[in-house]
């Protein structure tokens, strides 16, 4: 495995463009903005009463919050990733790195991936797209796993994104058996994740006959990798304008959760996560947790650590409320709490086959 010429400068353009918001999906949005539950004023619930937490590949976390993987492989991202690790921790929720191919190509950036000292409890996700798994082998990929004390491994698919990046992927071929072998022989959950355009129903019920329990849907609406790649490819160039044609190829996070959780798959909803009112929207789909990456990124630009953490944990208060005020005394009963659902969510749901049993109204 080859390092394209300038892995560190990739990583650090995709922070600023993340962070930036330049690269936001333009049209298509999660369509979580028409999940809408509905408000109960007599809960009889105490707001500290509400139980938050929830069960991830086998691990507790005190609420259904993850940081998304968004970062290693370059200077800057070492102090990023154990700030937002450390936040993690304390708060009894997830943590994901950044892809490692970085660490791989070049041995130097590894520290830029070890939080392990300064979150010793955090459930920590490793991060490594499939084709470069393909490549490693399972043993290379276990190593890997085991240098940065990862609980769970997030194997990404990124085929759009790929296509897109000067040097990028092109060839696809051999990815569900890859992700096999891996789900039998690594030793640590599998975790399947997408990078921004969602997993249909399709690929949720192959990951699953590979033997996955759990992905990551990572769902059009937030940050356009597609977009993130167009902004950095050259004026002028055919990458750009393949970019720029398909900025918003992909299938909205609400929908990419419902198609997923019809497959039987405990379901992680990222991608446009922007607080704790979309982390109990997915949850009112089926999703058992969500994750965000650039809120929090830009948090922590903003105040380092403790931004960071006060982000988090506002998260965590909305995510409360949000239980409460619909009647739930657990945030996992949100799923089964009255909804209504918008149109365009509707039509999406419908056409796809997935609306039965997610609600009965639709709302004009």
């Amino acid at each position: 495995m080859s390092d394209d010429g300038g892995i560190s400068g990739r990583k650090v353009d995709h922070l600023a463009l993340a962070a930036s918001g330049e690269a936001d999906f333009r049209e298509r949005s999660t369509l979580l903005e028409e999940v809408h539950l509905v408000h109960q004023a007599l809960p009889e619930l105490a707001a500290d009463e509400v139980d938050l937490s929830t069960s991830l590949a086998g691990r507790r976390l005190a609420a259904p919050v993850i940081v998304a993987g968004m970062t290693g492989g370059a200077a800057e991202a070492r102090s990023i990733n154990r700030d937002l690790a450390r936040a993690a921790d304390s708060l009894g929720l997830a943590f994901g790195l950044g892809s490692q191919r970085a660490m791989v190509v070049r041995p130097e950036l590894e520290d830029t991936y070890l939080v392990r000292d300064a979150a010793p409890n955090v459930f920590l996700l490793g991060n490594l797209g499939v084709v470069q798994a393909k490549e490693l082998g399972v043993a290379r990929v276990r190593e890997l796993v085991r240098r940065v004390g990862a609980d769970a491994l997030c194997v990404h698919l990124n085929p759009a994104m790929e296509l897109i990046q000067e040097h990028g992927d092109r060839d696809f071929r051999g990815a569900l058996d890859t992700i096999r072998a891996l789900v039998q022989e690594l030793g640590v959950p599998v975790i399947a994740k997408e990078t921004g355009c969602g997993l249909s129903r399709e690929a949720a019920r192959a990951l699953r006959e590979a033997g996955v329990a759990t992905v990551d849907v990572s769902g059009a609406g937030g940050t356009s990798w597609v977009g993130v790649e167009a902004r950095r490819a050259p004026a002028g160039s055919a990458a750009r304008a393949l970019g720029e044609e398909l900025w918003d190829w992909g299938l909205p996070t609400a929908v990419s959760v419902a198609a997923c959780v019809a497959e039987g798959l405990e379901v992680i909803a990222t991608g446009g996560i922007r607080g704790g009112h979309d982390v109990a929207r997915a949850l009112a789909l089926g999703a058992s947790a969500a994750g965000l990456a650039a809120p929090v990124l830009r948090a922590h630009r903003e105040g380092g650590y403790d931004g960071a953490r006060r982000f988090l944990e506002s998260v965590v208060t909305s995510t409360r409320a949000v239980t409460l005020l619909a009647g739930c005394a657990r945030a996992r009963d949100l799923a089964s709490a009255p909804r209504v659902l918008g149109p365009n969510l509707r039509a999406w749901l419908d056409d796809l086959g997935l609306g039965h049993g997610l609600g009965t109204h639709v709302r004009p």
